[in-house]
């Protein structure tokens, strides 16, 4: 498992979390609630490393909401801290973008 979302679900775990702007938007935008986000984090696989993120290291999670679901959640942790996980963005993956288990992008 990543390092980095090792460090965001002990944040989670922790209740150490931070809903973006731009986050809140697109989680009413999908429909997306945050309870699925915290909830299902401990479930998640990571889908693509941003270590070197200039607001700080950050993971694409491939997650589920309550009825099975996918949702793709950018996870973040600002730059020089340790604390909050940030939600930076969450959307539900467009299927002609990405392969059928939403782990892959489509060439």
């Amino acid at each position: 498992m990543s390092e980095i979302f090792q460090r965001i679900l002990g944040l989670v775990a922790r209740q150490e979390v931070l809903i973006s702007d731009h986050g809140y938007d697109e989680l009413a935008a999908h429909g997306i609630l945050v309870t699925d986000i915290l909830e299902g984090a401990r479930e998640g696989a990571v889908v693509e490393e941003y270590p070197a993120y200039h607001k700080g290291p950050c993971v694409l999670v491939l997650q589920k909401d309550n009825e099975g679901k996918p949702i793709h959640v950018v996870w973040g942790i600002p730059s020089q801290a340790d604390s909050p996980a940030v939600v930076v963005t969450a959307y539900r993956p467009d299927p002609s973008r990405w392969a059928d288990d939403f782990l892959r992008r489509k060439p």
